[in-house]
């Protein structure tokens, strides 16, 4: 069905007039507008869905998102027969997000589920945690993360307060598929089954958040800048830190408002320097020991310390999550039955520090999703100690089942507290971890392809780099390559093969000699094509921390020569 054919079948359907009016106006313009509006319909993948707002069958709007949740209302029904069936909603600061999910809860209601929605704004960790809180089969948060402002989406957690994860994801797909209908999605809710959540939550939340703490004391002279990038962090982060005892916080107000244009940024994501450039020049002003930076649902967290001259320096994704992991390891009353949990595009040097410990560390797909299955199928077996991600996601102990930029904070405050307190700082702390385990550097470099074209050309892409993989990138000899779609790792030396134990997922992984790890993937939820560096050398007690990763950085920029990046 070409996309004027599916602009007509939906122009047939029983749709209100101002959606309609934004069809005609679709098939009165320029065709390239037009095909990218209809030429498929937006997918619901495994965790939900992401796209741009507008009118189109590819297109987030009113009957696109109401598709998924009368999809998702279906699969409840099937797998909850008996029960009476609950859904917490949360929505960021995004442009509709409000408006989208007071609508989400219309429908649930309507369907005769009771809908308990967040009286405005929220973090996503504090949807993951009311899910089970309040013992829901389903949560839902409208959010497009750290997306451009033109985005919106919609991620569906079950009833652990976890992502959907497979059988869910797939019978969830299944009937989203089966409305084919938008017209016939029930919009005319059952007031009496919406509840408001509000404050009782954010106590709740609060409360817990502050349990996971390692320490019983504070470093009140800490100073701390803070900035929410016009996102739902500025809710609970400045309370949670001030009742754990922080007394100098200072916020960048000019990001402090909820604001879905995001006014100040060019993206509000938390990993670009550029997010974090009005938090970093308040922190010189001030004198600060650190910045903090979460992005629009607050579930990722960018942070900038002060290296051994006093200047602030960003720290990476990976960085980050090892510092907090070797803090919370240390802090730990251990047993042989701990674990943590990293993705396979992050820094080994997660476990490495684990195993330093003596505690055992899983790998999994990249998204927390996955981690928080891990999380499942070890209840009662095995203790989660934490986990983390390279792109700035971070999860302390299990009470939310998703990435959480809020405990993830607190915690950090408290390392960066101790680790001053006792006369150090963030930089010796990482090269005493690097002169265990080796210096890692990682780097990243993310590819937008929009459209039809853009889909086909990363597809072209990923199958020429299956066809023809590497034989060196950097100097370095490629040794191994895993195929994560097809299951199979295979050693370049000998021919051999061996089944990889991961769910199938469209990545490849280029592994040298020297330890080093290069991995192609392609984003479910966005039209990018992402590929993620990890380059590591034994450390060098003749060179200094800057010194070597310069080394690692000249390294990586031969790998993006040697893949034509």
């Amino acid at each position: 069905m070409t996309a004027r054919e599916k602009a007509d079948k939906w122009l047939a359907l029983d749709l209100d007039e101002t959606f309609k009016s934004g069809i005609r106006a679709l098939i009165d313009g320029d065709e390239e507008t037009l095909e990218d509006a209809f030429y498929k319909d937006l997918e619901f993948g495994t965790g939900g869905m992401r796209g741009v707002m507008g009118i189109g069958s590819n297109r987030v709007n009113k009957y696109t998102f109401g598709t998924a949740t009368q999809g998702l209302a279906n699969y409840l029904k099937l797998s909850f027969p008996n029960a009476p069936l609950k859904v917490a909603i949360a929505h960021d600061c995004r442009n509709n997000s409000k408006s989208f999910a007071r609508m989400v809860a219309e429908i649930l209601s309507a369907n005769g589920i009771t809908a308990y929605l967040f009286e405005d704004l929220r973090p996503t960790p504090q949807l993951s945690f009311a899910v089970r809180a309040l013992g829901c089969q389903s949560g839902i948060v409208i959010t497009a993360s750290h997306n451009p402002p033109e985005y919106n989406g919609y991620k569906v957690y079950w009833n652990d307060g976890a992502q959907i994860v497979s059988p869910h994801d797939k019978g969830i797909i299944e009937e989203v598929q089966k409305v084919d209908d938008p017209s016939s999605i029930p919009f005319t809710p059952n007031e009496a089954l919406i509840k408001t959540l509000g404050v009782e939550m954010d106590e709740a939340f609060l409360t817990a958040s502050l349990a996971q703490r390692k320490t019983t004391t504070t470093n009140t002279a800490l100073k701390v800048v803070f900035t929410s990038l016009h996102g739902t962090a500025i809710t609970l982060l400045p309370e949670l830190l001030h009742r754990a005892g922080y007394e100098h916080v200072s916020i960048v107000e000019e990001q402090a408002l909820p604001d879905g244009n995001f006014p100040t940024v060019k993206s509000p994501n938390p990993e670009e320097r550029e997010a974090l450039d009005m938090a970093l020049k308040l922190a010189e002003k001030e004198g600060a020991d650190l910045v903090i930076g979460t992005d629009p649902d607050s579930d990722r967290i960018g942070v900038a310390v002060r290296n051994a001259k006093g200047e602030m320096v960003l720290l990476n994704g990976n960085q980050t999550g090892v510092l907090l992991t070797d803090y919370l390891l240390r802090n730990t009353d251990l047993s042989d039955n701990d674990f943590i949990a990293y993705t396979i595009v992050s820094s080994e040097l997660f476990g490495d520090v684990a195993r330093g410990y003596g505690v055992e560390s899983e790998v999994c797909l990249t998204g927390f999703k996955h981690i928080a299955s891990l999380i499942r199928e070890n209840e009662g077996q095995k203790r989660f100690i934490g986990g983390g991600e390279e792109s700035y996601g971070y999860m302390v102990g299990d009470f939310v089942r998703d990435k959480d930029a809020l405990t993830s904070a607190l915690l950090f405050c408290d390392w960066i507290g101790e680790t001053l307190a006792n006369g150090s700082n963030a930089e010796e702390a990482l090269v005493s971890i690097y002169k265990k385990h080796g210096i890692y550097q990682e780097d990243l470099i993310s590819l937008t392809k929009k459209g039809k074209e853009g889909s086909e050309e990363i597809k072209a892409m990923m199958s020429q780099l299956r066809a023809q993989p590497p034989a060196s990138l950097g100097g370095d000899q490629v040794v191994r390559v895993d195929d994560i779609l097809t299951g199979e790792s295979k050693d370049l030396a000998t021919g051999h093969t061996h089944p990889i134990d991961l769910p199938s997922s469209n990545v490849l992984q280029f592994m040298t000699r020297s330890g080093s790890k290069i991995s192609a993937r392609p984003s479910g939820t966005e039209p990018k094509i992402k590929f993620y560096f990890s380059v590591r050398k034994d450390w060098d007690v003749s060179l200094s921390m800057g010194e070597q990763q310069k080394i690692l950085l000249a390294t990586i920029e031969r790998i993006k020569e040697d893949l034509n990046l």
